[in-house]
């Protein structure tokens, strides 16, 4: 065990006085590129868990976990293919929805659109809809005129509550001057934001019965949606669901249709770690190089200490101590400070874009409206925890190098 003598010396190599200034810089340098190293880490991964999180909870709160289409003729009635899907064990819910590209105007401007028709008992039970409603109400949301619009897409349109907006359909109507575009204008009842930009911008809720009108689909429907009471056991509820169903059908899931997204975050989350490592790791190389310089400036004083009685394990741990404490002290505040910033980073993002006047995150390049962040306990402690034991092995050198010395050699001439 370290004896008190020991600590004290340590203690004391890092206050060095004036004549040693130059040793101090550098330590002080390489305390502040841990702490800076550490709190960086822990932001950017906070930043992508919570980027991944809120993307996988608006894709899978708007989308289904499985979409299950029919493809054989003739196909079976949906709403018994939908009672089928909800009696599958660890379905919650399945709804038929049609879905389709649309144009859509009104006062002079035009927008793509995705159209999505559902019936307005399903949508009001989607939370992230039913929740999110800006203006107007879902009570409404019947009948063959009523829609509800992102309000990205409604701020680009013009529309309010109450306003018309008119949808021109991809297939067009055949008469003996040509193809005419076939359209229909619908009642804005609502208004949504869920804070993803794709969707806010684009998407506009028909009724069901409406939209297999205006899409000219009869009595079918685009697929069902089935959502599982726990989306990650997909290749188990795939399985389920192919042997509950009779008729040909084609299963995508949620991973399929979005993996483009979670890969290319998992690649950068994993380039990121990566890359913010090694400005912990070069803080770890200055601590290596100021503990030499102050080896070699405090010859004397280990010569005198290993005279005096002092063991080579005993100078060894004195040199470890000083160096050590360096890295201690930058990663608990690297710690602090990352965990301050990730808690509170929307808000230091919205007021650094009210000092700078420009804007430091475009929904329209990254999906979301806010910047989220998640703190995930497991990786702040891998991170301090990298901090401490690369601090720790940055010492080992010059400390061994300091016990090494032989006190005749650094006493000869002085």
């Amino acid at each position: 065990m370290p004896s008190r003598l020991e600590w004290m010396i340590a203690a004391r190599y890092l206050r060095p006085r004036r004549q040693e200034g130059f040793i101090s810089v550098i330590a002080g340098f390489s305390l502040i590129g841990i702490a800076l190293g550490v709190a960086t880490l822990i932001v950017v991964m906070a930043v992508m868990n919570g980027f991944r999180a809120e993307l996988l909870g608006r894709i899978l709160g708007l989308n289904g976990h499985l979409i299950v289409q029919q493809t054989a003729d003739p196909k079976q009635p949906f709403d018994a293919l939908s009672r089928t899907l909800t009696e599958v064990r660890g379905v919650s819910r399945a709804i038929p929805i049609v879905e389709g590209q649309a144009m859509a105007m009104a006062n002079g401007v035009a927008s793509g659109a995705l159209v999505r028709g559902i019936r307005p008992d399903d949508l009001r039970s989607q939370p992230i809809i039913a929740d999110k409603i800006l203006r107007g109400s879902l009570a409404e949301f019947e009948g063959k005129d009523a829609v509800v619009v992102g309000r990205r897409l409604a701020r680009k349109l013009g529309l309010v509550i109450g306003d018309t907006i008119t949808l021109v359909a991809p297939q067009g109507n055949f008469s003996p001057l040509g193809t005419l575009p076939r359209m229909r204008g619908y009642r804005v009842v609502g208004t949504f934001n869920v804070g993803m930009y794709e969707y806010d911008s684009t998407f506009v809720y028909v009724p069901l019965g409406a939209a297999q009108v205006f899409f000219r689909l009869g009595s079918d429907v685009s697929a069902i949606e089935v959502m599982l009471e726990d989306p990650e056991e997909l290749a188990l509820a795939r399985q389920r669901v192919s042997e509950a169903v009779s008729h040909p059908i084609r299963i995508f899931d949620w991973q399929q249709a979005n993996s483009h997204f979670f890969t290319a975050l998992q690649v950068e989350r994993n380039v990121m770690f990566l890359i913010l490592t090694l400005i912990i790791l070069v803080a770890a190389f200055n601590i290596v190089s100021s503990l030499i310089m102050l080896v070699k400036d405090k010859g004397s004083d280990i010569a005198i200490l290993r005279t005096m009685g002092a063991s080579q394990f005993s100078v060894m741990r004195i040199f470890f101590f000083s160096g050590t404490s360096i890295g201690v002290l930058g990663t608990l505040i690297g710690f602090v400070l990352g965990i301050s910033f990730a808690s509170n980073i929307d808000i230091i993002r919205v007021w650094l874009e009210g000092l700078t006047g420009t804007e430091l995150w475009a929904a329209e390049i990254r999906f979301l409206s806010r910047l989220p962040a998640k703190i995930d306990t497991a990786e702040v402690v891998m991170v301090v925890a990298m901090g401490l034991v690369l601090s720790m092995l940055a010492t080992i050198y010059p400390a061994w190098r300091a016990s090494r010395l032989d006190p005749i050699d650094a006493l000869r001439y002085e």
